[in-house]
């Protein structure tokens, strides 16, 4: 009877500790977006996932649908990788496990911004 209300208590403080990380980085401060530090942001330890961290207040703060492609590099900087069709930022860390992001952004023939997406894995 010991053994199992050992197990049974270990399995419940395992269980609160994976629910209070799952929600602990949900209810975190939400950070500003910043040209300056998104465009000179460099994957560190104490900034993993600085970029990601800011898609929220970029999505919410910022038109890019319609922008053209130096008004694009003219906020973010230059991107990760680009074609004719396309801008690809990496974001970092998702703090989703060891799950990394990307913004995607697509531009029509003329390099104005069509849509954009995040991508999470």
């Amino acid at each position: 009877m010991k053994i199992a209300k050992i197990i049974r208590d270990g399995i419940a403080i395992l269980a609160i500790l994976v629910v209070g990380i799952y929600f602990g980085n949900r209810f975190a401060e939400p950070v500003p977006f910043d040209s300056e530090k998104w465009k000179n942001w460099t994957e560190s330890e104490t900034e993993m996932s600085l970029r990601w961290d800011m898609m929220n207040s970029l999505r919410n703060n910022h038109e890019l649908k319609g922008m053209t492609k130096s008004e694009i590099i003219k906020l973010l900087g230059e991107p990760n990788s680009k074609s004719n069709f396309g801008f690809e930022y990496y974001l970092g860390f998702s703090k989703r496990g060891i799950n990394t992001g990307h913004l995607d952004i697509k531009f029509d023939e003329n390099g104005i911004v069509t849509d954009f997406i995040v991508t999470d894995g």
